[in-house]
């Protein structure tokens, strides 16, 4: 059965028991039927729907924060910033995904021929703890928009959240089964995606979470869109702005306790500018790590990771990129006492080849890699089994944009900025970090059938 419990000092909050089959069935059967009822009102009443559910999230905003606090260790304010965001998400495309929606006409030599965009059907959602809110979001709304339900299997540890979410769609208008919240194992999911009444899968996780659900949504061949790890080079040139660049690359790697596909992962600083700049950030790492604390304190910026298992994993991280030479200039020591607190930490001098280096770290630990100039900077950057975002700083502009352009291998790729979702285009990344767009237009069509229309006089 699962349990959600606090990451502060591990007590347990809430058992969910799994689903019996009886209500699995259930929840397959209110989704599918539910679709039919979902497109049938038509894209401006599910925008306005959607508008309404932007509402409740602002008016449930401090409840919600806090009980993101509790099972996954966020802090209050960044809590509050996610549901404003999932919020500001609903109201976007209430607004705007309407006439994306809006038939294509061709020009042919048929009376009347365009593409229509039609809902697929239903849609199974597999979201992850980190974002509990807005990764449901991000990947539901526009889905929802085009005419599409969600069945959602939620993380283990974020239960509380997902059952909060069903509640809010319901008490916006919204009828049974567009937002459904299935407490399932993962074998039960497995066994979701190849029913015939789920007509695509949409992941955010793991790369190992995303190589199953590929594996098993192809041999059912069913539309699959994965949102999966990154490791997120930073790059710092030789004429960047090192004092704005530090303190992006802090705050970029530090947001939500790094707990995020897109945060900054890998600093990758040249030589000329390498000294000053790694003392820029261990500056701002130490005073970051002073904000460490409690998430419901309002005076915490870094609360826990949110389990202690995970915790565990990133010090074994960190421990054997140190053994292979990297060098530890902040934290890196687990602290005594309860709960999945780990220090702001800080590896230098790392070099391809450790997990610093290699791996996704998921939690406060930066690490620098040193390099002689831009190519070998770009090539650092390009040189991972993953593809998310990347980020590139320096004072011209034009060389920058044409790196983040032409030059690096991922999906979201920055100047002079933290890499970071936003409504209005698309996310998502390429190799190992999966494949498929959320957000932006490209979002929207991820979730329907372009049905070709050709009417002959």
């Amino acid at each position: 059965m699962p349990t959600t419990r606090n990451p502060v000092d591990g007590s347990e909050l809430a058992h969910y028991p799994y689903f019996d089959a009886g209500q699995t069935e259930a929840a397959l059967a209110s989704g599918f039927a539910g679709q039919r009822e979902w497109a049938a009102l038509g894209v401006d009443r599910r925008a306005s729907l959607l508008h309404a559910i932007g509402q409740r999230l602002r008016a449930r905003l401090d409840e919600c924060a806090e009980l993101i606090a509790d099972e996954m260790g966020k802090p209050i304010a960044e809590g509050r910033a996610e549901l404003g965001k999932c919020a500001r998400l609903c109201e976007h495309f209430a607004e705007h995904g309407p006439a994306m929606l809006a038939d294509e006409p061709a020009n042919t030599d048929a009376l009347r021929s365009y593409a229509s965009a039609q809902p697929l059907g239903m849609i199974l959602a597999i979201m992850p703890w980190n974002f509990p809110f807005w990764q449901v979001m991000r990947a539901s709304v526009p889905a929802l928009l085009a005419g599409n339900t969600i069945l959602l299997k939620h993380a283990e540890n974020t239960l509380g959240c997902a059952a909060v979410l069903e509640q809010i769609v319901r008490e916006a208008g919204v009828g049974a089964g567009v937002l459904t919240n299935a407490i399932v194992s993962h074998e039960v999911a497995a066994e979701l995606i190849a029913d015939p009444r789920v007509a695509g899968v949409t992941l955010t996780g793991s790369v190992r979470a995303g190589r199953a659900v590929a594996g098993l949504a192809g041999h059912a061949l069913k539309k699959v869109v994965l949102e999966l790890g990154g490791s997120d080079p930073y790059v710092i040139l030789a004429d960047a702005d090192l004092d704005r660049a530090a303190a992006i690359c802090v705050a970029a790697r530090l947001h939500n306790c790094g707990q995020t596909c897109v945060a900054a992962k890998r600093f990758i600083v040249v030589d000329a500018v390498a000294d000053r700049f790694a003392e820029l950030v261990l500056a701002g790492l130490t005073a970051a790590a002073a904000k460490l604390g409690p998430p419901r304190d309002p005076a915490t910026a870094i609360g826990p990771m949110a389990r202690v298992d995970l915790r565990d994993q990133l010090h074994d991280q960190v421990e054997r990129s140190v053994r292979a030479g990297a060098t530890l200039r902040l934290g890196g020591r687990v602290p005594t006492g309860p709960g999945a607190f780990y220090p702001v930490s800080l590896l230098d001098e790392v070099q391809p080849g450790m997990p610093a280096a290699d791996e996704e770290l998921f939690g406060p630990v930066a690490a620098i890699l040193r390099v002689a100039d831009e190519h070998e900077a770009i090539a650092t950057a390009n040189a991972s089994e993953f593809g998310l975002g990347a980020a590139v700083f320096t004072r011209d502009l034009a060389r920058g944009e044409a790196i983040a352009r032409d030059q690096f291998a991922a999906g979201c790729c920055f100047v002079n900025d933290q890499v970071r979702s936003d409504p209005r285009l698309p996310f998502g990344g390429i190799k190992a970090s999966g494949h498929g767009r959320e957000l932006g237009r490209a979002g929207l069509f991820e979730w329907v059938n372009l049905k070709t229309v050709w009417v002959a006089g």
